[in-house]
């Protein structure tokens, strides 16, 4: 028995480091899983890998048809969905604000704010014919400081945080939970490689001075998604879980240090 038996669930950039992780565990636990992305080919390739309780949907997340669209496949292939992770997520190359060009602001809001929005707003009608379900919003660490150079991905995380909670408040009396998961420094493309010619963050990043001085992985995120999402967690909503390593706390004391 799997703590997902009989359950559709729905992860949007479903292809990516994180997004196929995602997909791969929900299906070991019983799932149905509907992998929801832009690369058709990926895409295609992870569904036949998994085998009959797996869906491709290529979607566009800024695209509230599409939303339509893959809801509508999904119900008709698995019945109404019982979790949506929204996932899909892009970051912006590193520039000072006053060099950010409105084309990127505005992209990376739509697909990291905008495209959470819509999901939650498609997808829900569909948890309520489940008779209830989860939603996690994939935000990050960067939701809970600054971060210099990279403000349309930082915007789009804090805003993450208001409409999570806010979307708990609307839809707890509907048997609907809503919790987000702030990520620090994960081991995936997003980090690995380099965005508009500049080096990849991996570069220039050391998790050397934290308490756990190594990158998080995708099964890291993963294994705290499947718990946040189950019914273990079933009185929990609203709430932000961050997975870091101890980037947010700051530099650790090492462990050849001695107490006075």
């Amino acid at each position: 028995m799997g703590r997902f038996d009989n359950q559709t669930v729905l992860v949007t950039g479903g292809t990516g480091g994180q997004g196929a992780s995602h997909v791969r565990a929900y299906h070991r636990e019983g799932a149905n899983v509907v992998i929801a992305a832009l690369a058709e080919a990926p895409g295609e390739a992870l569904a036949a890998e998994l085998g009959e309780r797996a869906l491709f949907s290529r979607l566009d997340v800024t695209d509230e048809n599409a939303w339509v669209a893959a809801v509508a496949e999904a119900e008709s292939r698995f019945g109404p969905i019982s979790v949506l992770v929204n996932n899909a997520g892009v970051q912006n190359p590193a520039v000072p604000i006053e060099a950010v060009e409105r084309a990127v602001w505005d992209r990376i809001l739509d697909v990291n704010l905008t495209g959470t929005f819509l999901g939650i707003k498609t997808v829900t009608p569909s948890l309520r014919r489940a008779g209830g379900g989860v939603i996690v919003n994939i935000a990050s660490t960067m939701a809970h400081a600054g971060t210099p150079f990279y403000a349309p991905y930082v915007a789009s995380k804090w805003a993450l945080r208001g409409l999570t909670r806010t979307a708990a408040l609307e839809l707890g009396r509907h048997g609907i939970r809503v919790n987000s998961i702030h990520p620090g420094v994960i081991s995936t493309p997003l980090i690995n490689a380099s965005i508009a010619g500049q080096p990849p963050i991996s570069e220039y990043y050391s998790p050397e001075p934290y308490a756990i001085p190594r990158m998080g992985t995708p099964a890291d995120i993963t294994s705290l998604l499947l718990h946040v999402s189950s019914a273990e967690a079933s009185f929990v909503t609203g709430s932000e879980f961050v997975a870091d390593g101890g980037l947010l706390l700051g530099p650790a004391l090492q462990a050849d240090t001695v107490a006075a």
